[in-house]
Formats: C-alpha cells, structure tokens, sequence
C-alpha cells in the first residue's frame, strides 16, 4: 500500500518540479505575507487616528436624552455617529448633542445636549444654586429626559476640556436614520447669553 502511494506520487510529480512549485509557493507566501503585515502597519495606525481624531460610532445607553435618542423604551439603543473633528477647536453651539467625559468618573463617558455656553446665565433645575453664570471655558449640558439625567443640574458646568465628539447623525436602526440638528428646547433657552 505505501509503495503504491509513492509509485503515484513518484510518476504524477517530478522531485525537481515539486521542489520549484514548493519554493514558488513560499516566495508567494512570503510576499503576501509581507505586503498584508506591510498594509497591517500603516492601517492601523491610521484607522486608530481616524477614530481619535476624525469621527467613531457609539452606541447611546440609558433614558437620559429621550426622546431624542432611544425614544419610547425601545429594546433597540440608537447608533449615532460622533464626529470628533467638528469639536476640535472646542466650539458647539446651544442645542448640539455633545459626548463627554463625565465629571464623575473619568472612565465613562456621557451624551448630553448644550442648553448654556460661557458666560450665559441659566435658571437651573434642582441644581444649589437656582441661577448660573456659566464660566470661562465650560459649557451648561443636560439630557432631554428631566429627572432621568445626571447633568449639568447634578455636577454643575463642565470644562470644555471633557467634550469629547459631537453627534451628527444616528446611524441605527435603519428606520430612524438621520441627521441630528441642533434644537433647544424653549423652556430651557438661557435668561442672559454672551451675545446680549
């Protein structure tokens, strides 16, 4: 039984062709190779740096901006798309849906939506003091969903240095597919802004 499988293996291939293929093939392979691990090292660090610094996708938990995201309790989260290069310079403007750092823990972050900017006066909800000036390089946040955010009315301004992106679009599901655009909501318009 073997010598019948070497007699086919010996009449079917030459040694001399079999050794030209098997090396072919490991020049091949070595080629792939290098240019998939030469692709691998410049595709990573871009993609990386894209993600950074140019625009990701997040997934939006919890009831802390409905019904604007995540409206009526649904079992399916938003997907929204952060665009972190339009914040790069630090300027939103009121109604933006921003991500941030949060000022309560550092490891997470939190999607909130701009109500105030520096130097406006707010009429607060809940917060200890019951009229804010906004400092010098913070933003006033809070979730359309009173009473089920931790926002500004909770931790107070927050450094522009903690935003993060902001959400231009949601991506998913399909059937809620837009683009967000910013909206304050009347109620929630400073009594005093910068501009005044």
């Amino acid at each position: 039984m073997w010598w019948c499988c070497w007699s086919l293996m010996h009449h079917t291939y030459s040694p001399i062709i079999g050794s030209d293929i098997m090396a072919q093939a490991q020049g091949l392979g070595k080629r792939y190779l290098k240019a998939f691990f030469k692709g691998f090292f410049v595709a990573v660090p871009v993609t990386v740096t894209f993600l950074d610094r140019v625009a990701c996708v997040a997934r939006v938990e919890g009831a802390s901006m409905q019904p604007s995201l995540n409206p009526g309790g649904r079992q399916v989260s938003d997907v929204v798309l952060l665009n972190h290069w339009s914040i790069r310079n630090y300027e939103v403007q009121r109604g933006d849906i921003v991500s941030l750092v949060s000022p309560r823990n550092p490891e997470q972050k939190i999607i909130k939506r701009v109500i105030a900017l520096e130097g406006d006066i707010i009429k607060t909800i809940g917060y200890k003091n019951k009229y804010v000036r906004v400092p010098h390089g913070h933003i006033w946040v809070e979730g359309d969903h009173h009473g089920h955010s931790l926002d500004s009315n909770v931790f107070g301004p927050v450094s522009l240095g903690l935003l993060h992106a902001r959400a231009t679009h949601i991506l998913w599901p399909p059937e809620r597919w837009q683009k967000l655009q910013p909206m304050l909501p009347p109620e929630r318009t400073p009594l005093h802004t910068n501009e005044d």
